[in-house]
């Protein structure tokens, strides 16, 4: 049985190996290397989860429940204004996705920022990430289409998501 938890700093390795796993199976088409080497050390560092997990950012871990030590998938979100919290990822390890742990990571994640006040969830998606669809089917709806410079020369090339809450 899928089971979710809040993350805690020990699962940090986990969560970079995810991560990292997840994005060179997605963004290999999408992406030059050098960018994702870029955007995995600015977003993954050890430092800089550990900051957002002690700092306005609720992670959760996935798993299956006789094996919570072998976390699967992971989310994070953040309140960004007192009605409007953000999902900054989520992502499933690619030979376990499918088997419904992003759908449970969704609700878990909305779920939070409803019990704190929210009735608007936004997220940023890759406009070429097979993901937007997941979302789509989710009730997101697109409200922009952006590019963050994020430094280096790079930017991403994002849909801005939103689902609202009633």
């Amino acid at each position: 049985m899928l089971q979710i938890r809040n993350a805690v700093e020990n699962d940090i390795v986990a969560i970079q190996t995810i991560a990292k796993a997840t994005w060179l199976k997605t963004y290999m088409q999408i992406l030059s290397s050098e960018q994702m080497s870029y955007m995995l050390n600015w977003m993954y560092s050890f430092e800089i989860l550990k900051n957002q997990m002690q700092n306005n950012h609720a992670f959760f871990v996935g798993y299956l429940s006789q094996k919570q030590h072998e976390i699967l998938g992971f989310a994070a979100i953040s309140r960004e204004a007192e009605k409007l919290f953000k999902l900054q990822k989520l992502y499933i390890l690619p030979e376990q996705q499918k088997i419904g742990l992003g759908k449970l990571l969704l609700q878990k994640v909305c779920n939070h920022a409803k019990e704190n006040g929210a009735n608007t969830l936004q997220l940023q998606v890759n406009r070429n990430n097979i993901a937007v669809n997941f979302y789509k089917k989710h009730g997101f709806k697109i409200i922009a289409e952006e590019d963050f410079d994020i430094g280096n020369g790079y930017f991403m090339n994002d849909y801005v998501m939103e689902l609202q809450f009633f």
